[in-house]
């Protein structure tokens, strides 16, 4: 395990506390709020010790000056408030003298948030490429670096990784429960192994989807993934989301050449079109039209899928079979889900819209496990290694310090 925050003297420092509260918002309402009450653990445990907090975290993909009015942390850094009933200061300020000072401010207990770090992004791409003069200013700002932010833990950024480099890293107590609990129920899983993948990123994928199918002894697909490999397979898709990479497809095509007994894809789907938004129809997947949008799967493909989760020990989920959002194409994941957790299986969701919608349909706490992370949940199970935390050092054992 890696140096945990429980074991690291941090009693009177200035805390530099690394989360990931990437929510969803709307109207400057927060919607779901599970990503900042998972952190309150660590969060309370630092104020206990007397430290001074600085808080860093990232919210959606900042490719404009336009995304920056779009994605301030100020929302949050309000919602922080209400949680903790305490004080939770606020700075637009991510690199500059004058933040400099307001840290210098800061009282032991206090809490300072920063804005969006990916906002250095803007020009330069400062926080993404991990640019080292953005790395050391953050570090600057505290003594000990605790990284609690597992959502991003396969990112190489500034704010994380970047950090870890130049003073003393550990982990806090959401990352600390996230490597157990995957660690424990899925890194030598019980078999069958089935695992579920969806979701709009396959090109991001692909390669974790190689070392996954490695691993399990069924592969059920879903969303772009299902409707990518469709279109290898040369099944009309219509307009639905897919990956076009000549190259994705090529590696597709091997992949479910080699892995013909593993792989499940659709039989049928429940479609809109491009020309009405309230045409709904039942299609099976050979009646796709050009026009046709995939958004849902049908009663066949459930009824497929079923034959490999009766005989599942460990169930893998990362995505959702459909449009949940949308009441219309939400009843393949709804089902789904209903069939997932009524089997006898060990069941772990893996964050992002799977999470998302585990709790949006009720089933939030029939799960085994409900990971707070997706792409670095699969990136973990894929390759048994985060990029972020190959930094911070492991934990020693008194046994083995040469006294």
């Amino acid at each position: 395990m890696k140096k945990c925050l429980q074991n690291v003297n941090v009693k009177d420092k200035r805390v530099i506390l690394r989360v990931d509260y990437n929510v969803p918002i709307k109207n400057g309402k927060i919607l779901d709020d599970t990503k900042i009450r998972e952190t309150l653990e660590t969060i309370n445990y630092l104020v206990e010790e007397n430290c001074k907090i600085i808080l860093l975290s990232h919210l959606g993909k900042i490719k404009n000056k336009e995304d920056k009015e779009k994605y301030s942390l100020a929302p949050v850094a309000n919602h922080l408030k209400e949680l903790l009933q305490s004080e939770v200061y606020f700075t637009k300020e991510i690199m500059s003298e004058d933040l400099y000072a307001r840290v210098e401010q800061l009282k032991p207990k206090e809490i300072l948030m920063l804005e969006n770090t990916r906002f250095a992004d803007i020009p330069g791409k400062l926080e993404s490429s991990c640019d080292i003069q953005l790395s050391m200013f953050w570090a600057s700002l505290g003594e000990i670096f605790v990284n609690d932010a597992f959502g991003c833990a396969h990112r190489r950024h500034a704010s994380n990784y970047g950090i870890a480099k130049h003073i003393e890293s550990c982990i806090g107590f959401l990352m600390q429960r996230e490597l157990y609990s995957l660690n424990k129920l899925v890194q030598n899983p019980e078999h069958p192994f089935v695992v579920v993948m969806s979701g709009a990123k396959i090109d991001d994928k692909i390669e974790l989807l190689e070392k996954m199918i490695e691993k399990c002894d069924y592969l059920l697909c879903g969303g772009g993934i299902a409707n990518t490999c469709l279109r290898a397979l040369n099944f009309d898709i219509g307009q639905s989301l897919a990956s076009f990479n000549p190259m994705t497809i090529s590696k597709i095509q091997k992949i479910m050449l080699n892995n013909q007994e593993k792989i499940m894809l659709p039989l049928d789907a429940i479609v809109g079109t491009t020309y009405d938004e309230n045409y709904v129809k039942y299609k099976l997947i050979d009646q796709i039209d050009d026009n046709d949008i995939i958004l849902d799967v049908g009663l066949k493909t459930l009824e497929k899928y079923k034959t490999a989760i009766n005989e599942a020990k460990t169930i893998f989920l990362n995505g959702t079979l459909g449009l949940y959002e949308d009441v219309r194409f939400a009843n393949g994941t709804k089902e789904f889900f209903k069939m997932v957790t009524n089997s006898n299986a060990i069941t772990i969701v893996g964050g992002g819209d799977s999470a998302s919608a585990a709790r949006n349909l009720g089933y939030e706490n029939k799960f085994t496990y409900i990971s707070s992370g997706g792409g670095a949940t699969i990136d973990y199970l894929g390759t048994g290694t985060l990029i972020a935390l190959d930094i911070i050092p492991e934990e020693v054992a008194i046994e083995t310090l040469d006294l």
